[in-house]
């Protein structure tokens, strides 16, 4: 039949050579060199590929029975392969290591992975073992960085969860009320997020001294604040104490200082010292009188007892009548190397800006309950815990809550209540809530996102969806505004 159709028989020899030059293709798209073992003649036989990979010679060489394998594999990971490959062949026949090895070409150190497999004659007895190797150091480096990184993110958050317990523990020494407690917390932990969104904002390479000023000052009274000096960027640890300091001095401003009246400014200025580091002043005017205070609060211990140790200088306040000064030094250390332009990705102003109300700590309601009164809000959040407490705060405001959904499905069936307005979480347990903004926008109803993720956009909503965008941790005051915000886009 073949002969009929004028097509010839297969030829054991052409499938052969096929059946080579799809491995060949294989082994080469896969960055392998193969290798062979031979007992009988105890020859090790190094591929071309496998030469270009390791930079030995190509060819046959004396096997020296498995020395010379162990001859350019790392000294130190050398008993380790050596016992994992007899342990593994002698039991399964088979084996995979990695290590490291040093290149006899170049003396380059790179990371190998290996594998192979025995082959027995007619006896049983083992003649070869064939196998393949391929550099793994990309990939390990890879894997190294990520290991790398959540180790770096667990030191991260245990120093963060100790710094919020430090706090809490100081505030509440200090207070007098369980409501002044909450309102100082809630104000302190603002600071260090504020502080957190400038650093992820640069990769955690450090802020310049500008935009923290402006995290800490730029919600304040038009034209009362000012911060001025030269462009210098201070490391993560410095960033993280410089913010809570302002933020300690611009509460203080606006409770008892220049911020408390209406003729008071603040200036705040800094400039290089020759010794490095460098030199802060922040000076009020304009406000009424000041007299030192009688008693010492957990903000002026801040910045008096652990602002210029953390900063590697020196910290000093000062009241006399015609307002508060403040004078922060700071060692070399506290200094960061110049951002590259690819290095930052500045978050919006609006992100990073709290308004005085988040400075001074006023309760829920008291300066939002007029803009969302009688409004009814869904709220879409999978983080119960903050659910409940943005539910108690809107309803605080006087608000209506009519509906709390901790997962996409919830929020779906929640679309056919009656509200006026919705809060989205970007993420609910690993899902986007695209879909449920996708439908609100459809049918015109208005709705913000409230979402601990960044983007490259700085402020842009997630999506692309035309929403204000509020950053976790926030508090009630920036929910209403963004809910206001968004009723005035319809």
């Amino acid at each position: 039949m073949a002969d009929a159709l004028g097509e010839s028989p297969h030829d054991p020899v052409e499938e052969l050579a096929m059946h080579h030059g799809r491995a060949e293709l294989a082994l080469s798209a896969a960055g392998m060199g193969e290798f062979e073992w031979d007992f009988g003649r105890d020859l090790f036989i190094v591929s071309q590929r496998m030469a270009d990979i390791t930079g030995l010679r190509a060819g046959a060489v004396p096997a020296e029975r498995g020395l010379f394998a162990l001859g350019f594999i790392h000294p130190d990971d050398v008993d380790a392969v050596n016992a994992t490959v007899g342990e593994r062949l002698l039991s399964h026949g088979s084996y995979r290591v990695r290590y490291r090895m040093i290149r006899p070409d170049d003396g380059r150190m790179q990371w190998m992975e290996s594998s192979a497999t025995i082959l027995r004659g007619p006896e049983g007895p083992v003649t070869k073992v064939i196998g393949v190797v391929r550099d793994i150091s990309g990939g390990k480096a890879e894997e190294d960085e990520r290991e790398a990184l959540v180790a770096e993110l667990d030191h991260r958050v245990k120093n963060v969860l100790a710094s919020v317990q430090c706090l809490a523990a100081q505030s509440a020494r200090k207070t007098v009320s369980l409501e002044a407690f909450l309102k100082t917390l809630a104000g302190r932990l603002e600071a260090m997020a504020a502080a957190h969104a400038l650093l992820t904002a640069t990769r955690w390479r450090g802020a310049e001294i500008g935009d923290i000023a402006a995290a800490e000052l730029g919600g304040l009274a038009s034209g009362r604040a000012l911060w001025s000096g030269p462009e210098m960027v201070l490391s993560p640890r410095a960033t993280n104490t410089l913010t809570l300091a302002l933020h300690e001095l611009a509460t203080n401003a606006v409770k008892y200082g220049a911020l408390s009246s209406e003729a008071g400014r603040v200036e705040v200025s800094w400039r290089a010292l020759s010794r490095g580091g460098f030199e802060l002043e922040w000076v009020e005017r304009g406000g009424p009188p000041v007299m030192a205070p009688t008693r010492q609060g957990f903000g002026v211990t801040l910045i008096e007892r652990v602002t210029g140790r953390e900063l590697g200088g020196e910290a000093r306040l000062e009241f006399p009548p015609e307002g508060a000064r403040a004078t922060l030094r700071a060692g070399a250390d506290a200094l960061a190397g110049r951002l590259r332009g690819d290095e930052v990705s500045r978050p919006d102003r609006a992100v990073v800006e709290r308004a005085p109300e988040t400075l001074v700590g006023e309760s829920r309601g008291e300066r939002v309950g007029a803009n969302i009164r009688g409004l009814r809000v869904l709220i879409v959040e999978d983080s119960v815990l903050l659910a409940l407490e943005l539910e108690t705060g809107l309803i605080e405001s006087g608000a209506k809550v009519v509906g709390v959904a901790a997962d996409l499905d919830e929020a779906w069936r929640m679309l056919a209540l009656d509200f006026d307005v919705a809060v989205l979480d970007a993420d609910l347990a690993g899902r986007s809530v695209a879909p449920v903004a996708s439908a609100l926008a459809e049918r015109g109803a208005p709705f913000i996102f409230a979402t601990g993720f960044d983007n490259a956009g700085g402020g842009a909503a997630p999506q692309g969806f035309d929403a204000p965008v509020v950053r976790k941790p926030y508090n009630v005051h920036q929910i209403a505004a963004a809910v206001v915000e968004a009723l005035g886009r319809r």
